[in-house]
């Protein structure tokens, strides 16, 4: 086990499966451990998806509530229990969409203006999103998740693979093609 200095956001993995496998004998304080460490990475996903804060929250705790009732599925070093976590929050997000029969909305992403920020930095970040959430629109869906895995939830090539079941190089393939479809598309708004 790391020392007292480890900071839950940056669990190693002998302290992140130590903490799983006090949490699969029943222990919620390690669980509780685990959804400090990982709450808001997950909450940013679910919100990057569904994009109201209400709605957000509840699908963020059903996940956390699932991945405490079905942590007998998860196999400790299989693959980080983050990107457990983003599996059980995809299947999340799908039911919630299949449930309200919608399609996943790309109208509102993340507004990340700083507290400080001044109007017209506002604006600017404002309108900065509209341009990237119309250039969301040209993505397919598994690019839309990769990019989210990626720039969103900070997770490297390898466990975005593990995670959305597919090879390293096809991540990469889908990642750089939703780069340039973005770009081009907002390069097209931002010359108009």
């Amino acid at each position: 086990m790391k020392s007292a200095e480890t900071t839950l956001d940056n669990l190693s993995l002998p302290y992140e499966s130590l903490l799983v496998r006090q949490s699969k004998s029943g222990d919620a304080d390690a669980f509780a451990q685990l959804y400090d460490a990982y709450i808001e990475r997950v909450y940013r996903y679910v919100y990057f998806r569904v994009t109201d804060v209400m709605t957000a929250e509840d699908i963020t705790s059903q996940i956390f509530l699932k991945a405490w009732e079905h942590l007998d599925r998860y196999q400790i070093g299989s693959s980080p229990f983050l990107a457990w976590l983003y599996t059980i929050a995809r299947n999340q997000v799908i039911d919630h969409y299949r449930t309200h029969k919608q399609s996943t909305p790309l109208d509102e992403t993340l507004a990340l203006a700083a507290d400080n920020s001044t109007l017209d930095d506002d604006l600017q970040n404002k309108y900065n999103l509209h341009v990237m959430r119309n250039a969301l629109h040209f993505l397919t869906e598994e690019q839309q998740q990769v990019l989210i895995l990626k720039f969103i939830a900070g997770l490297p090539t390898e466990t975005i693979a593990h995670t959305m079941g597919k090879r390293e190089g096809t991540i990469r393939a889908l990642q750089m093609r939703a780069l340039k479809t973005m770009a081009k598309h907002m390069e097209k708004e931002v010359s108009l």
